[in-house]
């Protein structure tokens, strides 16, 4: 197998910029969690239809990866990435400019497909220029996932310092889409992995009805509501309990930034069967430490938490990638997919949790305080750490089942043998 850096000579400045794509698709996770009581406000909103707004971009983002994944292979990867710049310049702007709930629902919508654009050409493309180190390099491109969580959490605490609302903070979102649209023009994409490799289209679908498979799909519906569900609505919650919620979301995203730029260690130490294993019972106990956590003891439960969810879905990815090669594109866009369409159903859930933990300790017409809304959002948390629990059995008994992998060297060998 010819190394990416030989066979692709541009394989640096596609992956530079599919990590900007990624920081642009990651700042819109940031700016909403942070505009969530802002919409509520301007907008005379509940929490459970901020919820459903929000939950628009992850059921945009499955339509996207479900869609645009098989679509890779014939309609090129190139193709589908400017259908993600395009998106996410409309979603920037129609969103700016909305006037009620249905505005911001499309607004958030057209980003949503915008950000499943990102991920299904972008992890096929990574996973093709570097199809030895698939599990480090997914990885390592997820950085800026939580890394461009960072980067938006600090532009949305600093600009709300300064006085700017939640309409000047997605504006400058256009910077980082402008850098991402000039780094992609006039660039050649490979084809992809299973193209290169002549696996047929048939042999792809078959591979996707794999029993283990499906069942890892079923495992992803958890781990993305684990890791993005609670993520949304931090933010909003923890403001209520004495501490600054967007800086507990950037702290937890920025450990994650850097816990992803080390995943090859641990992808050679623990294989990503451990590391998933390792990440459901981490998360878990992060989650139930939040919910009884308070002032700056939420960092240190949220630190656990960040620890957890750290390596989830890059290392979903990668076990696909290197477990069932012959998914392709397809393999990719449908766990991808079902992890959005997972969170796009779990942030309504968390926002009625949310109401009715509000309305069990204040009756109608009693005042909500904050300290009402910190301890009924804080349970919210803790209800969800039964997600990730129940994770480490379903883990445990399928790889022990199945059969562990015996490390990298044994992944790689199978990924070179997709074409026979």
């Amino acid at each position: 197998m010819v190394r990416a850096s030989t066979k692709f000579m541009h394989s640096s400045r596609l992956f530079r910029a599919s990590c900007m794509a990624l920081i642009v698709t990651a700042m819109s996770f940031a700016l909403r969690g942070g505009a969530a009581g802002a919409w509520a406000t301007e907008f005379h909103l509940t929490h459970e239809q901020v919820g459903w707004i929000n939950g628009t971009a992850f059921w945009g983002f499955t339509l996207a990866m479900v869609l645009g994944g098989p679509l890779c292979d014939t309609l090129g990867l190139a193709r589908i990435t400017w259908i993600a710049f395009f998106g996410h310049l409309a979603g920037i702007l129609l969103t700016i400019f909305a006037r009620d709930y249905w505005s911001l629902y499309a607004g958030t919508l057209l980003f949503g497909i915008a950000n499943g654009s990102v991920e299904a050409a972008c992890n096929p493309l990574i996973a093709t220029l570097y199809s030895n180190d698939k599990t480090t390099k997914l990885n390592r491109f997820h950085v800026w996932f939580p890394g461009g969580i960072v980067i938006g959490g600090l532009l949305a605490f600093l600009l709300q310092r300064v006085g700017l609302g939640w309409k000047a903070q997605f504006a400058c979102m256009l910077i980082p889409l402008g850098v991402y649209g000039a780094m992609f023009w006039g660039q050649a994409f490979p084809k992809t992995e299973r193209v290169l490799q002549g696996v047929s289209t048939g042999a792809m679908f078959a591979s996707c009805l794999n029993p283990l498979f499906l069942l890892m799909v079923a495992c992803m519906l958890v781990t993305a509501a684990t890791e993005l569900g609670p993520g949304q609505w931090i933010p909003n919650i923890l403001e209520n309990a004495g501490v600054s919620g967007i800086l507990v979301l950037v702290w937890i995203t920025g450990l994650m930034a850097v816990g992803r730029s080390f995943a090859g260690v641990f992808v050679d130490k623990l294989a990503p069967e451990g590391m998933l294993i390792g990440s459901a019972i981490i998360s878990a106990l992060g989650l139930y430490a939040m919910s009884k956590a308070g002032g700056m003891m939420l960092f240190a439960a949220a630190t656990v938490f960040a620890v957890g969810v750290c390596f989830f879905w890059p290392t979903m990815l990668g076990y696909v990638s290197e477990r069932f090669p012959k998914t392709g594109a397809l393999g990719l866009a449908i766990i991808g997919g079902a992890g959005m369409l997972s969170v796009s159903i779990v942030l309504p859930i968390i926002g009625r949790f949310y109401d009715a933990g509000i309305a069990a300790r204040a009756p109608l017409g009693t005042e909500v305080t904050a300290a009402i809304q910190a301890a009924a959002g804080l349970e919210t948390l803790g209800r969800v750490a039964v997600l990730p629990a129940g994770l480490v059995i379903v883990f445990a008994l399928t790889f022990l089942l199945a059969g562990k992998h015996t490390g990298p060297g044994a992944r790689r060998a199978e990924s070179q043998k997709i074409a026979a």
